[in-house]
Parts: structure tokens; C-alpha cells; sequence
């Protein structure tokens, strides 16, 4: 297509992905009750762990500051609703101009991806309840914590998404010896620093201090890791008895008639 149809398909696209999203939203805005009580749920199990020993409260400040609440908790339930209609829509752009094989394993990624990064987020929806009890533990005695909903949600929604990308790290390992940018041989080499990378960025990742919450991510980042690896040197195999099959003879020698 000309370059004008392009920017025509990519309106018609963006257009349908809002319109999309606003629908998302005003679905969202009548679950708002539902999505709150989601969201305090690690904070509530935090103060059932702590039982008694300290006091904590969650308050929302300023006069609109209900309001942008509701708008920002509503906002990002619909991205995340509405996430695999205007990924579709991003995919259904690019795909016409990939060939048929980087078509095949785009689709493999985006089977897995998405998996992934879901897995992560439920992994660090479990975690965040013993994260955030251990922080509030650090309240002095007789004096009360306050909690700003605002900068909860933003706490909560980073925390998720460290959780859930950290999950895709391993895929993009994949993604980088499909590329030739990276060998199974030199993961293998560096195991023992992937090893401890892992681990020093579970502990600054997760939110307590505790090793249990840097065991939950570190653990299944490292499996993840060993399965990229694995898969990593198979497509290194494979591509090498590819390259014999068709390069049996060197660039400056004549093959036999």
C-alpha cells in the first residue's frame, strides 16, 4: 500500500482501539466497588499479620482526591481489560509486512508472553501481602501509620509490573539467540552470574525484606532461565546442522562438478 493508506489503517485502528477503551472504562466505572476492595486485599491480609502490633489506616487526600482515585483505579482496569482487543489491533498493523516465518515464531512469542507476564502478576499479588506487613512492622511504637491511597495503588501497580516483566526477561533471552546476538554456550558460561544477578535482583526488587518474597521471584526467573537456556542451545544445534547441510564447502573452494 501507499503510504497514505498505511496512515489511513493506522487511524482506523487507534480510533477503534479508544473507542474500545472508553467502553472499557464505563464498564469499569460500575465495578468500581469491586476493583477497590481488589486492590486493599494485600493491605488487609498485611494488618490480619500483624495483628495488633501496630496501627495503620488507609485515607485518601484532598477534596478530588476521591474522585481522581476512582478515574485512575477505573482508567488502568480498562488498559488492562481491554489490553488483548488493542494488542490485536498493534499485531494486525505490523504482521502484512513480516515474512512467513518471522510471522511463525511472532506468534510463539505472543502465545508465551502474555502467559508470562500473567503468571509474574499473580506471583507478586501473592507476595505483596508479607511485603507490605514487613514495611508497616518498621512503624515506630505509639505511633499510627498512615497510608496514602494514591501512592499505595502506584506502590501496588510498580510492584506488579516488576513482577510481571521480570517473567519476561527469559523470553527476551530467547528472543536474542534467535537473533544470533547471544549462543547457549555463552548463557552457560555465565550461569553462575545469571545465578547471582537473579538473586540480588529478586532482593531489590521485591518489597520486604524477608527471603521468602526474594525466593518467590528469584526461583521460577531461574527455572524460567535453565528453559531458555535448553531452548537456546537446541536452536543453536539445529542452525549448525543447517549450516552444514548447505555450506559443505568453504567460500574460496571449487566443489566437484
Amino acid at each position: 500500500m501507499a503510504l497514505s493508506d498505511h496512515l489511513r489503517e493506522l487511524r482506523a485502528r487507534l480510533i477503534r482501539s479508544a473507542l474500545f477503551l472508553v467502553l472499557a472504562f464505563i464498564v469499569a466505572l460500575f465495578f468500581y466497588d469491586r476493583l477497590l476492595d481488589l486492590v486493599l486485599v494485600p493491605y488487609n491480609d498485611a494488618l490480619e499479620q500483624l495483628g495488633q502490633s501496630v496501627k495503620s489506616q488507609v485515607y485518601v487526600a484532598s477534596v478530588t482526591g476521591p474522585l481522581l482515585l476512582q478515574l485512575k483505579l477505573c482508567g488502568i482496569a480498562a488498559i488492562v481489560a481491554s489490553s488483548p482487543y488493542w494488542l490485536y489491533q498493534i499485531w494486525a498493523f505490523i504482521v502484512p509486512g513480516l515474512h512467513p516465518r518471522e510471522k511463525k515464531w511472532s506468534r510463539v512469542f505472543a502465545a508465551v508472553a502474555g502467559p508470562l507476564f500473567i503468571a509474574g502478576v499473580a506471583v507478586g499479588y501473592y507476595v505483596l501481602p508479607k511485603g507490605i506487613s514487613v514495611l508497616i512492622s518498621f512503624t515506630p511504637a505509639n505511633t499510627q501509620n498512615l497510608v496514602e491511597f494514591g501512592e499505595f495503588f502506584s506502590f501496588i501497580t510498580r510492584m506488579l509490573l516488576v513482577f510481571g516483566i521480570s517473567f519476561e526477561i527469559p523470553l527476551f533471552v530467547i528472543m536474542l539467540n534467535l537473533a544470533g546476538v547471544v549462543s547457549g554456550k555463552q548463557i552457560a558460561k555465565y550461569r553462575p552470574w545469571i545465578v547471582i544477578g537473579t538473586f540480588v535482583f529478586a532482593a531489590v526488587a521485591t518489597p520486604s525484606t524477608d527471603p521468602f518474597s526474594m525466593l518467590f521471584l528469584a526461583i521460577p526467573m531461574l527455572v524460567l532461565f535453565l528453559i531458555a537456556e535448553v531452548i537456546a542451545r537446541t536452536a543453536d544445534r539445529t542452525r549448525g546442522r543447517r549450516k552444514d547441510s548447505k555450506d559443505q564447502w568453504a567460500d574460496d573452494e571449487a566443489s566437484p562438478l
